[in-house]
């Protein structure tokens, strides 16, 4: 039941955010394109929905096909992810060093192999598992609230950036925008940034060679939802541990 880091797609994404100028570009589109990402890289908290209809998304079952979550810097965040291909659907809410996931009945059949699954799914049905970042079978969970790393990740981005091209003003997500497009490895980029100053990014669409992904981005800056799941509905995680042990 180990997790990687869920949001490697989401960084992935974010290329078109790249600060050198190629030949070509648009000397508007790049200026846009550099204070979106500054302004994303300066953001202390974001809420972030990644879509991922590509092939390889599609056909696993370990990462998100979907992702809803809203994370900032100290690490702190909630939201959901749904995994691919009928591994079911996961709930996490991480605040400084406790962390809560609530799996739901597909994702506990997918992780836990055979019948077990039901059993365990059965057995910590509707509960929030808790634990802390200590946890190895949390932390990679964990790893999904660090903002902080991802726009180090962002900050560090190398290789050529596309030569972006300034579309008209329309609309995306009740948002006026200007699309920015371009081609990267292979594959078509459209960053939408807003008209109006700060120019922030509102989404990011990623397409060709077996990739289909989408990453919108709002509520900058707002903080991550403080509450926590009662005692109540939680399970440790040693317990958890315990039963799996039995299977």
């Amino acid at each position: 039941m180990a997790m990687t880091t869920l949001l490697s797609a989401a960084v992935t994404a974010t290329l078109l955010l790249a600060p050198a100028a190629a030949a070509g570009d648009d000397p508007s589109a790049r200026q846009l394109a550099d204070e979106a990402r500054d302004n994303l890289l300066d953001a202390k908290s974001v809420h972030l929905k990644l879509t991922d209809r590509g092939k390889e998304a599609a056909a696993g079952r370990t990462q998100p096909t979907s992702m809803d979550l809203t994370l900032d810097q100290d690490g702190d965040c909630a939201g959901t992810l749904r995994m691919g291909r009928h591994g079911g659907t996961v709930a996490v809410v991480k605040q400084g060093e406790q962390v809560w996931m609530k799996p739901d009945t597909a994702f506990w059949k997918a992780q836990v192999p055979g019948g077990e699954g039901d059993a365990v799914a059965e057995l910590f049905e509707n509960r929030w598992i808790h634990g802390t970042t200590r946890d190895a079978l949390l932390k990679g969970m964990a790893d999904t609230c660090d903002l902080d790393s991802l726009q180090d990740d962002i900050g560090s981005g190398e290789g050529t950036p596309a030569t972006l091209k300034r579309g008209e003003r329309t609309e995306r997500r009740g948002t006026e925008v200007y699309p920015l497009s371009g081609r990267q490895e292979g594959k078509d980029l459209t960053m939408y940034v807003t008209t109006d100053s700060p120019h922030r990014v509102v989404e990011i669409v990623q397409r060709g060679g077996g990739t289909d992904r989408s990453v919108t981005f709002d509520d900058y800056d707002e903080p991550v939802p403080t509450r926590t799941p009662s005692a109540g509905d939680s399970v440790d995680v040693d317990k958890l541990q315990d039963e799996l042990q039995k299977i």
